[in-house]
């Protein structure tokens, strides 16, 4: 699952969500009850006793992604975010002995091929021959898989939620059961993280290659596909989470196990649970389960840092599409001391219809069907971009749109904001805030995030006040600072006609 189908699968479950917790405890009271324990192995545990219902919300957070991944290897994190689901050797196969006898067959046989295909003047002929040997011995493991049969477990015990995603900075697994199902949650965790077996991962290779290439159907797709490495020289923020062709079709599973030795040990999970558990019950359950995966060492963080932009950069695509405009502009992590100030900004340019660009471009001039304003793009634990996105309305450029959002941007920059609309931005984060911790899942991936990300998981209940403390000086210094020209990364797509 890609992390902007799962933002919006939040927001819909948060404004359900809100219904059943409607009148539930102050947000400073719901941070008295967190209690945090770290097992023997290192693996950090947080649970939010929640008792309005006998449910809980389970997560597993990994810390890595992929901006953890180099060249040749691209595509990784994600890949094993898949393989996280085909089960163990005792979950998902009929008979692991005989299954891993045919993978270690089909192993060679990709080995075979992948030495072929990587010659500088591979023989067609020989070609062809491997690939066949190689789905043969892949119909043959295949034989012994128990196709989807950690999700039909879970789906027995009525698992709500099911599922996972992948982003620069993480890779996040989740769902939801009754509460006094902490065990079996427990176990089969402890299980896949620590005895997992790459069942079908050439087939499900394929699955993911085919999920690169609809997104790359899409015209907007292509774009951002484009944007990350136009905007980040270094960093490996430029290299799109799903991966590269090339290195998606020759990454064999042993990378893919080697990945998950480095990256999956205890000292670099975190686990959240948010419900109707007992936490001095559960951590006795919870360090017999978990406290199993093998401690480890946690990894390094990248070493790269993105040098200085010293210039605008732009990119057109042509495409019979219509207009799309994308304007980015480099920013500081989350961590920074100004990132409340980005999200006021963010919001009073684009939160919703009263938003200045909206009122602008899309009420008075009529310019654009929609726009959107980010105060993060994807990463956000290193240096990211502040974005805006814009739909043209038909009949009008690109270069249209963008004269008028730089005009907005530059009122930002020399006038003070007013103290309605500063209020207004605060009234918004609150409500924004108190939604989406309003249900036990949202609650979890925020509490894992802010533990990763910001360095603590009370970051995540100190942002009211860090908003609150935005003042309209503020704004105006960190406009300055961010809406240079040579600060500026500008990709869009402009129409021509398949003739043109």
């Amino acid at each position: 699952m890609n992390l902007k189908k799962w933002l919006i699968f939040l927001l819909v479950l948060s404004l359900f969500a809100s219904v059943a917790f409607a009148g539930d405890e102050g947000y400073r009271e719901l941070e008295k009850k967190v209690v945090e324990k770290t097992l023997s192995n290192g693996l950090k545990v947080i649970i939010v006793p929640r008792h309005n219902a006998p449910v809980a919300s389970f997560v597993i957070y990994a810390d890595v992604g992929g901006v953890n991944e180099q060249q040749n290897l691209t595509g990784l994190a994600h890949i094993f975010e898949h393989m996280a689901f085909k089960g163990t050797k005792t979950i998902g196969t009929k008979d692991y002995k005989k299954e891993k006898e045919a993978m270690d067959k089909e192993d060679q046989a990709f080995l075979a091929l992948r030495a072929e295909r990587l010659k500088r003047n591979p023989d067609p002929t020989k070609l062809k021959i491997l690939e066949e040997k190689f789905k043969k011995a892949g119909e043959e493991a295949q034989k012994w898989v128990e196709t989807g049969e950690y999700d039909k477990i879970l789906e027995k015990e009525g698992v709500q939620h099911l599922n996972a995603f992948t982003a620069f900075d993480q890779t996040v697994y989740f769902y939801s059961l009754t509460s006094n199902k902490l065990e079996l949650w427990a176990a089969l965790e402890a299980d896949r993280f620590t005895n997992p077996v790459l069942h079908e991962f050439y087939k499900e290779k394929e699955v993911i290659m085919e999920e690169k290439r609809m997104g790359e159907s899409s015209p907007i797709g292509r774009l951002f596909d484009d944007l990350f490495p136009l905007a980040y020289k270094a960093h490996m923020y430029r290299s799109y989470v799903i991966g590269n062709m090339e290195d998606l079709k020759n990454i064999t599973r042993q990378q893919a196990m080697d990945w998950f030795k480095k990256y999956y040990c205890a000292k670099n999970l975190t686990a959240v649970i948010v419900g109707d558990i007992d936490p001095q019950t559960a951590f006795p359950i919870l360090e017999k389960h978990l406290g199993k995966i093998p401690s480890g060492e946690k990894p390094e963080p990248p070493i790269t840092v993105d040098p200085p932009q010293r210039a605008e950069k732009r990119m057109i695509m042509e495409d019979p599409s219509q207009p799309f405009l994308t304007i980015a502009y480099h920013r500081p992590s989350v961590t920074d001391k100004d990132d409340a100030v980005y999200t006021a900004i963010a919001d009073i340019l684009g939160g919703g219809r009263s938003s200045r660009l909206y009122k602008a471009l899309v009420k008075e001039k009529k310019l654009a069907m929609e726009v959107e304003v980010m105060p993060t793009f994807e990463g956000e634990k290193y240096p990211g971009l502040f974005t805006i996105i814009c739909v043209p309305n038909k009949g009008v450029t690109n270069e249209e749109c963008e004269k008028a959002i730089y005009e907005e941007l530059k009122k930002l920059e020399n006038e003070k904001v007013s103290d309605d609309e500063l209020k207004g931005v605060k009234a918004r984060a609150k409500s924004s805030f108190l939604r989406g911790i309003d249900n036990n899942l949202g609650l979890a991936i925020q509490l894992a995030f802010a533990e990763n990300i910001k360095g603590s998981w009370k970051e995540l209940f100190n942002e009211l006040d860090q908003i609150d403390a935005v003042t309209q000086d503020d704004i105006m210094r960190v406009s300055k600072s961010l809406f240079r020209r040579i600060n500026r990364v500008v990709a869009m797509i402009e129409t021509k006609s398949e003739e043109e």
